[in-house]
């Protein structure tokens, strides 16, 4: 299928972009790692960036990107507000984030690498930068990271306090997940920057790394990237009770095309589910140069999610 695609100049000569064939719905740089919020009525999309060449055999990752749409089909780019760069305490590259509103800030959990220094022998970590808007600017909320990696213990890689994701109960309490060889997950304070009480450690079926966490109907979602075939596909669990057990449901979405990694984002807006994750499918894309897609997750009646069908077209433009 040809992909028309049409450049507007927007703000700030950020470009506008609107595409006849969606995805990836991204195509002027390499995106990673979606992590999607609604905020008045706009949807914003959060992203990693990839960086490297097509001779490099590791991920670059130069900074955090963000973009939002009111239509699903035109996408407004405003650049990069946050960087490993923003915290003192970082080193390395701008690995999978999310962000949440919360009292009218907004929360960007991130994970990149620590130095070493007196608080940290380095390693994986986990920052929280802060705003007041949805696009910035964000400043490190706390000079110091969150999580670093002497605070889990369960495994002896370095690299395993990657990729958070943060929910708000609707008793107002927040947990924040995260992990990459098992699941790790904390009560938040409300003021979103301090850690509440011990870390739980455990480990869903084929979990790799990757989680995203929400409720619905009642319903706690559990959702990752798993050992598929490349290795990654994604797979989820329910419960409850945000604590667990958790059950083990199945495969959502089967490999992606060009990339051995994928990763969720789930949101609901303007009354349809989405389901974000990245490929490797853009010309020179790969599993180091990804780009983000989106198409339609839909439920069953008893609240199981039916696998993802991944599209070249996408979603349709809300008119």
């Amino acid at each position: 299928m040809k992909l028309k695609t049409k450049i507007v100049l927007a703000f700030c000569c950020l470009p506008m972009i609107e595409m006849t064939a969606q995805n990836p719905i991204i195509k002027h740089i390499f995106t990673a790692d979606p992590s999607p919020i609604v905020h008045n009525d706009t949807l914003f999309l959060y992203t990693g960036h990839d960086v490297a060449t097509e001779a490099d055999t590791n991920y670059k990752m130069a900074d955090w990107h963000v973009f939002s749409t009111t239509d699903m089909a035109t996408w407004k780019d405003h650049g990069a507000p946050l960087s490993p760069s923003t915290f003192s305490w970082a080193t390395g590259d701008a690995y999978a984030a999310q962000c949440i509103e919360r009292n009218g800030k907004f929360y960007w959990f991130v994970s990149t690498f620590h130095e070493k220094d007196d608080v940290s022998g380095g390693g994986a970590a986990i920052g929280v930068a802060v705003s007041d808007t949805p696009t910035g600017p964000f400043k490190d909320a706390i000079g110091k990271a969150l999580v670093i990696n002497e605070m889990t213990k369960d495994l002896p890689h370095a690299w395993d306090d990657i990729d958070p994701t943060v929910f708000v109960d609707d008793d107002g309490q927040a947990y924040m997940f995260w992990g990459n060889g098992s699941c790790k997950w904390v009560k938040l304070k409300e003021n979103m920057t301090e850690i509440d009480g011990s870390i739980t450690t455990f480990k869903p079926k084929n979990y790799i790394e990757g989680p995203w966490v929400y409720k619905r109907k009642g319903l706690y979602y559990l959702v990752y990237a798993s050992a598929g075939t490349k290795p990654e596909m994604i797979e989820y669990c329910t419960a409850t009770s945000i604590a667990g057990p958790w059950t083990y449901q199945g495969i959502i979405q089967e490999n992606v095309p060009n990339s051995f990694t994928t990763h969720p984002g789930i949101i609901y807006y303007k009354g349809k589910s989405y389901f974000f994750y990245h490929n490797g499918t853009l010309p020179t894309g790969g599993s180091y140069r990804r780009s983000v897609c989106v198409d339609y997750m839909y439920y069953n009646e008893d609240g199981t999610i039916q696998k993802v069908i991944q599209t070249t077209d996408g979603v349709k433009k809300i008119e």
